[in-house]
């Protein structure tokens, strides 16, 4: 598992100023962050990777020198779930135990990795805005979680049990992990709840190829500080799972999930009441989801530029062609996973008019994170 980072989203986004003019006086008096990207390369060295030959892969809608550096956390598959603390501090997940690696540079160097020790496996993280506390969640089963909660930005941690209420059909979230870290809602009437993406595994709780068909993503919402959870009513699409959620300027919540079933591109639908309900749904036309030709999918990161009154997303996934279908309806198939690649929406996800590449090889899961204003 590889970080790759952005050393000046301010870099990233100066190029974009003559196609929206709009963006102009708000880029001038607001300094950018980092862009961190955590994604799996498959064990690819990434020294192989370059500035010198990075010019032959470039996409067409970008231009400029390569500008992301690469960092090897883990070796084979780790790397779920990566956040920014308020003191800059930056924690990478393993997420399938309890490890996890911190940046005080903004991802250029790392400490070795360490232990949250609790019961986290396949968690997810999310930071509390309103209190600084860093959460990560576990689930657990029939609604009986564990969460691990630091307040010193990721030196040291506690365990606390937690309960999840199930949806309106009796189901409890199965997993929150492989998915894009949680949000705090930071305006309107649900200001300050927690919220992060969940999968529901179906009426048998299983990821058997017979049921995944039955499988949809949800939600996980929190108004007192992680200590009790409300599961949302289910996305609108069956065939879902693994996902992300970014709290739009108006207050409304964008969700972005993967789907199991059949080849095509990214689902989205909106929330408009603090993440309880999810309506609107539609197929992205612009969003891949995994290698193209494929129904298997692949889980994506997607965040929100902290730019006040801007609908800047960043969407990571895949951007190839040559997927394959698995020999079944909801069966598993990762070849042809290769070509990290961004998007960017000005107008919340209603429009991706731009991409660039990351890295032009091996690759798979990815999250998104942003640096915070003051720190390194």
């Amino acid at each position: 598992m590889e970080v790759c980072i952005n050393n000046s989203a301010e870099k990233y986004l100066s190029g974009f100023k003559r196609k929206l003019a709009g963006i102009d006086h708000c880029m001038e008096h607001k300094a950018m962050t980092k862009l961190l990207l955590l994604v799996f390369l498959n064990a690819m060295a990434v020294s192989q990777v370059s500035a010198q030959d990075e010019g032959s892969r470039r996409l067409d809608s970008f231009s400029g020198d390569q500008f992301f550096i690469t960092r090897q956390l883990w070796e084979g598959r780790g790397g779920t779930s990566i956040v920014v603390a308020h003191d800059g501090t930056v924690i990478a997940f393993h997420g399938r135990n309890d490890m996890f690696r911190v940046s005080d540079d903004g991802g250029v160097t790392w400490h070795s990795e360490k232990s949250m020790q609790g019961d986290v496996r396949n968690g997810n993280a999310i930071i509390d805005e309103i209190t600084g506390d860093i959460l990560f969640l576990n689930p657990g089963e029939k609604g009986l979680g564990s969460m691990m909660r630091s307040r010193d930005n990721g030196r040291s941690w506690v365990s606390e049990e937690i309960a999840i209420s199930p949806d309106g059909f009796g189901f409890y979230p199965h997993s929150v992990g492989s998915m894009q870290p949680g949000i705090t809602l930071m305006s309107g009437q649900y200001k300050g709840r927690l919220i992060m993406p969940g999968r529901i595994y179906g009426p048998q709780n299983s990821n058997d190829l017979e049921w995944r068909s039955y499988h949809y993503s949800t939600a996980l919402y929190s108004d007192d500080r992680g200590k009790t959870w409300k599961t949302s009513k289910p996305f609108p699409v069956l065939g879902t799972g693994e996902a992300a959620l970014a709290e739009l300027s108006d207050g409304s919540i964008l969700y972005n999930s993967r789907e199991h079933m059949s080849p095509g591109n990214r689902y989205l639908a909106k929330s408009y009441d603090g993440g309880e309900t999810w309506i609107e749904p539609c197929l992205s036309p612009e969003l891949p989801d995994g290698p193209r030709g494929s129904s298997y999918g692949c889980m994506g990161g997607m965040i929100r530029l902290p730019v006040d009154g801007y609908d800047i997303l960043v969407y990571s996934n895949l951007d190839t062609g040559a997927g394959k279908m698995p020999g079944s309806v909801g069966g598993t198939i990762t070849r042809e996973r290769e070509k990290i690649t961004l998007w960017v929406s000005f107008d919340g996800g209603k429009s991706w008019p731009l991409k660039r590449l990351v890295f032009d090889g091996p690759a798979g899961y990815s999250n998104l994170a942003t640096g915070r204003a003051g720190t390194a």
